[in-house]
């Protein structure tokens, strides 16, 4: 791939829309901008070669048309056999992913798709558009809509996948054809001059699809349980508690330094606010767990705040983070996050304090909640977080493996049967992840595990996790002429690394404050567009045709913030 020297000039060309656009780092100065954008580029769909810069945007997607009987698989990519369904071979084995949710498919509803990351995406130049499934015909744009008829729909995902570092990135749409077909006698009554107006008639929705299964998801009741790591090494500097030397306002309270606890206190009261926000039918509560000191009989774990309807009770008791655990951790035996004996100053220091993370236990507690406090009807979440072992310290209990204690929630044994996240902080992946699983599923499900190798992408993570417990949020839901006008207006869409943040894609400005970078760990997002013609459509779509390409652009969020080069000022 060439160096693209003018940024503010990138074309939507054919080439460069081609379903899978993505990005790859170059420096590169902006012509007639006032600042210089770093690290962006559109990726052509051919001919590229990685250059030395480290932002690479990967994207894969499923397309599928319903004509009344059920989804048909028109694209993909992967697809390693070219029959519509996206697959990809890995070491010989062929993993096939029928994204949308299917009863008698195990491998459907998503489950497969984080086999697919940066290490496994085939490249774009392996990608094939597949025919029209109407007339047989090789799709000359990755959406082709031809003979339409009344109740017809169909649908496009895409996952993305930004790797090496955090960027912004925009949606796009380009190659935009719309023709008004043969013109036969009953269209041409109702539209004499035979105008393309399929695009006008047809319904569509663009959304988030948190979890990558190609249907629109609405939220129901929710239980949760959020369940903290207390140990020292969450705020302790001698123990790595420290995240950054940078300076950060945590509840109004400024700290000339960063703490792991305090990047999960902005995480965790994001969001609950976001759930007040959003009006969701939830309860919520929070347990914590550390280890137990030489003079402890019991593991320091317990409850922050019991399962509860109150919102706002549990942002208050997500307050005040650093002292609550630094009374835990380092106060007298017995010491609860409420005493206030602890010294929460991380260059402290913190010899003697309690050792060990009892995971398992703070998970029981968790459960425990769920199970006495719970609501009949409501689905049951444990969101675990932790950056450490878990080990047995100096006291006196032996822990359980967590990974057994995760297999009886999961498992309902005892009831309620939950669903397990997992999000390591530069700790112990392994034991995390094979915690990490769905409700009567198996553990190491990649879909309930978040892996953090840096700890200032902790209130994005929870930000993600709170997209997931209420109904996926709708970008635009129009006509699909005017989706794709916005999408193919200026930059684009600019879309939301985090959606628990206040943030409006369609009138927001994309250097708006609640407007976040995608994260550079590969982490996988999906993006969703669905269309649907309407029974009560009348004759003048007859014959109709529309075609249209749909892409991506990103740029680096360090030195650039997010205005996109038209608007960089």
């Amino acid at each position: 791939m060439a160096d693209n020297d003018n940024i503010g000039a990138f074309d939507l060309s054919r080439r460069k829309l081609l379903a899978g656009l993505g990005a790859v780092g170059v420096a590169s100065a902006g012509a007639g901008l006032g600042t210089t954008a770093y690290f962006n580029d559109t990726e052509s769909f051919e001919g590229n070669t990685l250059t030395a810069g480290q932002l690479d945007l990967l994207v894969d997607w499923q397309q599928t048309y319903d004509f009344g009987e059920g989804q048909t698989f028109v694209s993909a990519h992967p697809d390693h056999d070219g029959d519509g369904e996206q697959s990809v071979e890995i070491d010989g084995e062929v993993f096939s992913y029928s994204d949308y949710p299917d009863d008698e498919d195990p491998d459907s509803n998503g489950a497969n798709l984080p086999v697919l990351d940066c290490e496994t995406i085939p490249p774009l130049a392996e990608a094939e558009f597949g025919t029209d499934p109407v007339t047989g015909e090789e799709m000359e744009t990755l959406v082709r809509l031809t003979d339409v008829k009344p109740g017809d729909s169909g649908e496009i995902t895409f996952s993305l996948h930004l790797c090496d570092n955090p960027g912004y990135i925009w949606m796009q749409a380009g190659d935009i054809s719309e023709s008004g077909g043969a013109g036969t006698e009953p269209e041409l009554i109702a539209d004499p001059d035979n105008l393309g107006d399929l695009g006008d008639a047809i319904d569509a929705k663009l959304w988030y699809d948190e979890d990558c299964d190609n249907v629109h998801d609405d939220a129901g009741p929710i239980d949760i349980m959020l369940t903290l790591d207390f140990s020292g090494s969450m705020l302790y500097e001698q123990y790595g508690g420290v995240a950054s030397t940078d300076s950060i306002q945590v509840n109004g309270q400024n700290y000339t330094e960063t703490t792991k606890i305090d990047l999960v206190e902005l995480g965790t009261r994001q969001f609950i606010n976001y759930l007040q926000a959003q009006n969701a039918d939830v309860q919520v509560g929070v347990a914590y767990f550390d280890g137990e000191g030489s003079d402890d009989v019991v593991p320091r774990t317990g409850i922050l705040e019991p399962l509860t309807t109150n919102l706002s009770a549990v942002d208050t008791a997500l307050s005040g983070l650093r002292q609550k655990l630094a009374n835990v951790v380092s106060g007298a035996a017995g010491s609860t996050p409420f005493d206030g004996d602890g010294d929460p100053d991380p260059y402290s220091n913190a010899d003697g304090i309690a050792t060990g993370t009892y995971i398992s236990e703070g998970l029981d507690d968790a459960q425990t909640q769920l199970a006495s406090n719970g609501r009949p009807s409501a689905e049951k979440r444990n969101i675990v977080l932790s950056d450490g072992e878990s080990f047995n310290g100096d006291g006196n209990t032996n822990y359980a493996p967590p990974a057994s204690a995760a297999a009886d929630a999961r498992a309902a044994s005892p009831a309620p049967a939950t669903d397990v996240y997992t999000i390591n902080v530069d700790g112990s992946a392994s034991v995390l992840q094979a915690m990490a699983g769905p409700a009567n599923g198996s553990g190491g499900d990649p879909l309930f595990f978040n892996d953090i190798d840096d700890p200032l992408n902790i209130p994005t993570v929870f930000g993600n996790l709170a997209a997931q417990t209420v109904a996926e949020k709708v970008i635009m839901e129009d006509t699909l002429a005017n989706v794709l006008d916005a999408l193919a207006d200026g930059n684009g869409v600019p879309l939301d690394g985090n959606r628990a943040t206040l943030y409006d894609e369609l009138s927001d400005d994309p250097d708006d404050p609640d407007r976040e970078a995608f994260r550079g760990d590969g982490v996988m997002h999906c993006v969703a567009l669905s269309w649907e013609l309407p029974f009560d459509v009348g004759n003048e779509i007859q014959g109709d045709t529309l075609g249209f390409d749909l892409g991506f652009y990103t740029e680096q969020a360090r030195h650039n913030d997010g205005a996109g080069p038209d608007l960089s000022a």
